[in-house]
């Protein structure tokens, strides 16, 4: 099987003929506080030469080589669309890791197609590559880290952010390579280090990512009292197969199918909420009854996603998140064989904001990638 590569040209030019967002880093300016040495371009060029001398780096198998590569290559593949420079000169890039995520996900289910796992992992690390650095500054360091290690492995983000550290001149360099040691001895006081933190049930899990305060060794008491599958995907992806093939005795509130028993066009903004509503009123009906049921919809959002189970939660319910995904490819031929076919403007609005359901979003997060 051949190993996956965002390039096999590791030389700078030829990376700049081969990606935009590469061409692109030559143009955006750095604060000199932070980067003496210029702009991004410079700066990620001297990264992933620090990468390269690091024997943590050098230690690992070539497949997971190639995976912190394209990390270090993408960490600030944003700072061109969030770059300001201040009234007073200085020069901010806030938001780049979250928007750089999002970024890295398109290039890799489009451009570069991926396996799932691999496009997922290089998205964590471009996402939290800033958190070793700046973790004690968060207001609950500890939780910090643990969340984290339920997304990506400390141990890779602690090396890249070790590299980007390296990658720079700066006068405070020796105190950021500081703060990448306190990061480590913090995962590994709390069992995190180069694995996800372990928890005794996902009660207990969700009960400490979602309760200011609490220990991550609590157990709670209570027990769910009923069940929601929430599908996940973009349409055309296979949701509905899916809930077909693997939920046949459960019954299922279809976003779809409130659309078109309303005759309301999915383009039509306004008649959505009046959708989602009529969807949610079915859903206390079931949560009351303590009926588990499939809630189908795209849910291609965290802040959508969110929503629902906060309102699942109001009723104790354990939530399993089905994420359905096939490749760009095939999805956009799917969507022409539906009997609701997507336009291909709304289809790219869709890929365009897809954020993949995280482990900390629900009780149970399940992914279905496709070839």
């Amino acid at each position: 099987m051949t190993m996956w590569q965002l390039s096999k040209h590791k030389d700078w030019t030829r990376l700049e003929q081969e990606f935009d967002w590469v061409r692109v880093m030559q143009e955006v300016p750095q604060d000199a506080r932070h980067h003496a040495e210029g702009n991004v371009a410079v700066h990620t060029q001297m990264v992933l030469a620090a990468l390269a001398q690091l024997p943590r780096y050098q230690e690992l198998p070539p497949a997971t080589q190639e995976i912190m590569w394209a990390a270090a290559l993408l960490h600030d593949v944003e700072k061109y669309s969030t770059t300001v420079v201040e009234p007073d000169g200085s020069i901010t890039s806030a938001g780049h890791a979250r928007k750089g995520e999002a970024r890295t996900r398109q290039i890799l289910y489009r451009e570069v197609p991926g396996p799932f796992v691999i496009r997922e992992q290089i998205a964590k690390l471009v996402r939290y590559h800033g958190l070793p650095l700046w973790v004690f500054e968060k207001p609950d360091p500890q939780k910090a880290v643990i969340s984290a290690s339920l997304e990506v492995d400390t141990a890779l983000l602690a090396l890249l952010a070790r590299a980007d550290a390296l990658g720079r001149y700066c006068a405070d360099q020796e105190a950021l390579l500081y703060k990448v040691d306190c990061f480590e001895e913090l995962c590994r006081e709390n069992d995190c280090w180069g694995r996800p933190r372990a928890f005794t049930t996902t009660q207990a899990k969700m009960h400490y990512l979602h309760k200011t305060g609490s220990s991550p060794d609590y157990v709670p008491f209570e027990q769910p009292q009923t069940s929601v599958i929430m599908m996940s995907g973009l349409p055309g992806a296979g949701k509905d197969t899916y809930v077909r093939q693997h939920f046949p005795q459960l019954p299922v509130i279809s976003l779809d199918d409130i659309r078109q028993e309303m005759k309301i066009k999915p383009t039509d903004k306004s008649g959505n909420g009046t959708v989602i509503q009529a969807a949610k009123e079915k859903a206390r009906v079931y949560l009351r009854n303590k009926q588990p049921f499939v809630w189908n919809a795209t849910n291609i959002t965290r802040q959508m996603r969110e929503q629902l189970i906060g309102l699942f939660s109001t009723y104790q319910a354990e939530v399993t998140i089905v994420y359905v995904e096939v490749p760009a490819a095939k999805l956009l031929q799917q969507n022409k064989q539906r009997e609701a076919v997507v336009p291909l403007a709304a289809m790219e609005r869709l890929i365009s904001k897809l954020e993949v359901p995280s482990v900390v979003e629900a009780h149970n997060v399940k992914i279905i990638a496709g070839e």
